[in-house]
């Protein structure tokens, strides 16, 4: 089972207007809610492939009622630890001429230290162990900011592995626990490293720089580019065909959930690189807050260039198995 961490869900209202007109009247053609949050997004795509997981997190009031129905309509399994507050709502307003959303996202409920040490206590009761935890996303007023160094350092204590994706002073306090793996994009390294990547080339060493750092995988990604994930033991781009792109939210957490899906039960990195992409490429077909469908995946796979980046660029190509 792979856990999933959302310490700041949101109820996603997302409006779709056709052209939105800034500073005039507009009129929504549609309004649909979602389950939000980046781990729960996790979640939801990881139950989409097939996999096994679970979200945890912080739920209130009657928003996270509703956001607690969504996703047992979907099928997706969760233990939240109730709040006093409400859960958030946050507000996309997607533009069906442009293809662009407008993203309003609200600050949180405030947690207490009570609900805290609930919420902490929920994590170290998992049995059996998860074989692989995800941690993503904000952090809501109220917890410390190196909550993401207690989650990490907790979960090695029961020898499980972490996914780190966040951003920040959240991920700079994270990484000191030395967290498996980490994803950030090429804004959020350069904000992490205090470094510009203009270049595939600076991308490359900054992802070894955060290996030297202790992380054993670190990935980046690279929007329409793919990712550059590096290792000790090498290095390798995985990059998808060019596609229509219709929204991208929600495209990172899915590259997270591929990454998760492979590594968890022992694949490799070269196959991990190979569905994280996919899925992330396949959320994009998707409108609003929509994430990856499992069709369109498959789809893409064979598609997906894979190669290990070899000193004086030389690559080796990893072609997919024959079906």
């Amino acid at each position: 089972m792979i856990a999933t961490i959302t310490l700041n869900p949101s109820l996603d209202r997302t409006i779709t207007v056709p052209g939105v007109k800034v500073g005039e009247s507009n009129r929504w053609t549609s309004l649909r809610y979602y389950a939000g949050g980046k781990g729960i997004d996790v979640s939801r795509a990881i139950h989409e492939m097939g996999g096994q997981t679970i979200a945890y997190g912080f739920i209130g009031g009657h928003e996270g009622r509703t956001l607690e129905i969504l996703l047992d309509e979907e099928g997706v399994p969760f233990s939240f630890t109730p709040i006093g507050q409400e859960t958030r709502i946050n507000f996309i307003i997607s533009d069906t001429k442009t293809f662009q959303q407008t993203i309003i996202n609200a600050p949180g409920p405030h947690i207490s230290k009570r609900e805290l040490e609930r919420f902490l206590k929920k994590l170290r009761g998992i049995h059996p162990s998860p074989a692989l935890m995800v941690a993503s996303g904000s952090v809501p007023p109220g917890i410390p900011v190196d909550i993401y160094y207690t989650i990490v350092q907790g979960a090695k204590g029961y020898r499980v592995r972490t996914i780190l994706d966040s951003a920040g002073r959240w991920l700079d306090e994270g990484i000191k626990a030395k967290p498996y793996l980490i994803k950030p994009n090429v804004h959020e390294a350069e904000e992490l490293l205090k470094t510009e990547l203009p270049t595939e080339e600076a991308i490359i060493e900054a992802a070894l720089n955060l290996v030297a750092m202790g992380i054993k995988i670190a990935v980046i990604s690279r929007g329409k580019d793919g990712v550059i994930a590096a290792t000790k033991g090498g290095v390798f781009r995985a990059v998808p065909p060019p596609v229509k792109v219709r929204s991208a939210v929600g495209a990172g957490d899915c590259t997270i959930a591929g990454l998760a899906l492979k590594l968890a039960w022992g694949g490799s990195l070269i196959e991990a690189c190979r569905l994280a992409v996919a899925m992330g490429t396949a959320a994009v077909l998707t409108p609003g807050t929509e994430l990856c469908h499992r069709a369109d995946v498959e789809k893409l796979l064979p598609q997906i260039n894979v190669r290990e980046v070899l000193i004086k660029q030389r690559a080796k190509i990893f072609f997919p198995a024959s079906n």
